[in-house]
């Protein structure tokens, strides 16, 4: 057996779904990219604009092989969410267990570890999961584990896009496996068509500026006024595109049991949010992917989502922020507000 073959039979081992090999050339995609960062698509995200996303040899100059690894993060599905309730929020599936940047470092240690072993001497290796300068999706279409999708999702045919990307560069070389050519999007639009801002682009890039991921978790300002009402009552992430999409009606619903939903997730009372202190927003997200928005920005959402709900119950709090020392806070704090004016002036003079 192939050192490549039983390198991948030993990231399946470790708990990763799908586990493909490709050569560390420059991504396909890097004009794209480039432009994509031109049009300030990338939003506040200067990050993205590392040039290491040019070449993966940049990172690891003895890189020769990248192993690209998916695991699978709870389904939407697994959980059987009722509609009807406004007073609960939503939180995008990957977020309802523990952190994968967490788990995943501690199953690509060990999987360096195993292609030292194998091949009987050091070998120079990097890894990431999300965090490095790498152009992810385009390295995991060209080993071979799906294609990208009209909502920018990595797809694949059998586990459709709930999962994490992860990258193992290494200095030895593995034999490649065929990049996954076919475009199995076809005619379908509905991620573009259901997607409540908009963001989504016919080119297969979305305009981070109107994504409520980046406006609920990477975004530290204020969540522009006119697309407050299109973020409904998601106070972390969205999940809208993946859910509408048909590949994912048939993937399997049960994560590795780090990715499994904490108690009172995926949908937490808006009530109880809204009082978190820092201190309790920090106990109750430690390890968790929602510490990444912050207790300041957590209730920020938090604020939106309950006056598009228009919860009476919350006016007492919602007014002790909008006159809080936090101009923030106390701006989305004073638009709940007015929110809930608005809908019982409605009820009462119809």
């Amino acid at each position: 057996m192939s050192l490549a073959r039983r390198v991948k039979e030993e990231a399946l081992r470790l708990g990763f779904d799908l586990a493909g090999i490709t050569t560390p050339d420059p991504p396909p995609h890097w004009l794209a990219f480039q432009n994509w960062l031109a049009m300030g698509r990338h939003a506040s995200m200067k990050y993205l604009e590392d040039p290491r996303r040019a070449d993966p040899r940049l990172l690891l100059p003895e890189c020769k092989s990248i192993l690209v690894l998916a695991m699978r993060y709870a389904h939407p599905r697994s959980v059987g969410l009722q509609g009807g309730q406004p007073h609960r929020g939503r939180l995008a599936a990957y977020a309802w267990g523990r952190d994968y940047h967490l788990v995943l470092p501690e199953k690509l240690q060990a999987l360096a570890d195993f292609v030292q072993r194998e091949a009987g001497v050091p070998v120079p290796y990097r890894f990431y999961t999300d965090a490095g300068p790498l152009l992810e999706r385009d390295l995991a279409q060209r080993a071979g584990l799906g294609w990208v999708g009209k909502n920018t999702c990595l797809i694949h045919p059998q586990l459709g896009s709930f999962f994490f990307l992860a990258e193992l560069l290494l200095g030895i070389e593995l034999e490649p496996d065929p990049p996954f050519l076919a475009d199995r999007c076809g005619t379908c639009t509905r991620c573009i068509e259901a997607c409540p801002t908009g963001c989504i682009l016919p080119d297969r890039t979305l305009d981070a500026r109107r994504c409520l991921s980046y406006l609920t978790i990477e975004n530290k300002g204020s969540i522009p006024p006119e697309l407050r009402p299109q973020v409904g009552n998601w106070i972390f992430g969205c999940d809208i595109c993946q859910m509408v999409c048909p590949w994912n009606r048939r993937a399997r619903p049960d994560p590795d049991p780090d990715f499994a939903p904490r108690p009172g997730l995926p949908a937490p009372d808006l009530l109880e949010e809204l009082s978190l202190t820092r201190q309790q927003f920090n106990q109750k997200f430690k390890e968790s992917p929602v510490q990444r928005a912050r207790w300041r920005g957590y209730l920020r959402n938090v604020m939106v989502a309950v006056g598009n709900a228009a919860l009476p119950e919350a006016s007492s709090l919602l007014l002790q922020y909008a006159a809080g020392e936090d101009e923030m806070l106390a701006e989305h704090a004073a638009w709940a507000l007015s929110q809930i004016t608005s809908q019982f002036s409605k009820k009462a003079h119809p």
